[in-house]
């Protein structure tokens, strides 16, 4: 099969990085169509099989709005940075009615920094709290995917939350207030006609995690 992705790609975001401009944007549409937003249509379309045999509780939505693919526009409403468009592509794969902050798959990619994704970024504290919980009502299983953990820029409260002993076995882990995995990929494995099967792998690889939050949370994986 070809590949998904292409070069031409990266080259658009690294333009639409230097002209982050409406006007620019609208002359340079008809190839964020063609190098960008069908080819992802297409990937999440495709992933929907693989994703299946993974857990037929996320949903790989192809829809060209308000399915898995985030959209290009940012939200300038309350930030002083008013640049209209984000330069990097986006996709989540979600527990179906639930949106991209329940413990599904993100896959992310721009030049340099291309990564699939699994995990809480910034929960609400009841949600935090329900891990929490499950950590230390579940400790063999915990032990298990605490192994898996790899976001180095997860913030971490300064003392334990309140409710929980100092002397834990998971006090480190009961102070983080994001938990998840990532995977790297290079720019050239993104461009290759097997990315599917290596986003498919990362996945597998990230699934215990994503298990554990998703039952913490009281949802199916």
């Amino acid at each position: 099969m070809p590949a998904y992705f292409t070069v031409e790609l990266f080259r658009f975001l690294a333009r639409l990085k230097r002209h982050n401009d409406r006007e620019w944007f609208q002359s340079h549409k008809e190839e964020y169509e063609t190098h960008v937003r069908q080819p992802a249509i297409r990937f999440i379309a495709d992933f929907g099989a693989p994703l299946y045999e993974l857990t037929p509780h996320l949903v790989a939505d192809a829809r060209p709005t308000r399915g898995s693919l985030f959209r290009i526009y940012r939200d300038t409403r309350f930030s002083p940075d008013k640049r209209p468009y984000k330069t990097h592509l986006a996709m989540r794969f979600s527990h179906r009615g639930k949106d991209v902050h329940s413990p599904g798959f993100y896959l992310h990619i721009e030049a340099g920094g291309c990564f699939a994704a699994c995990g809480l970024w910034h929960p609400e504290p009841p949600t935090l709290l329900k891990v929490r919980n499950a950590m230390v009502s579940r400790p063999d299983e915990w032990r298990n995917v605490r192994k898996l953990l790899n976001w180095d820029d997860a913030s971490k409260l300064a003392r334990p939350p309140r409710g929980f002993p100092c002397d834990h076995e998971f006090v480190e882990d009961l102070k983080l207030r994001d938990l998840g995995t990532a995977v790297d990929f290079t720019d050239q494995q993104v461009c290759s006609p097997k990315f599917m099967a290596t986003f498919v792998a990362a996945c597998r690889k990230m699934s215990p995690v994503a298990a554990f939050l998703s039952s913490a949370l009281g949802l199916q994986f």
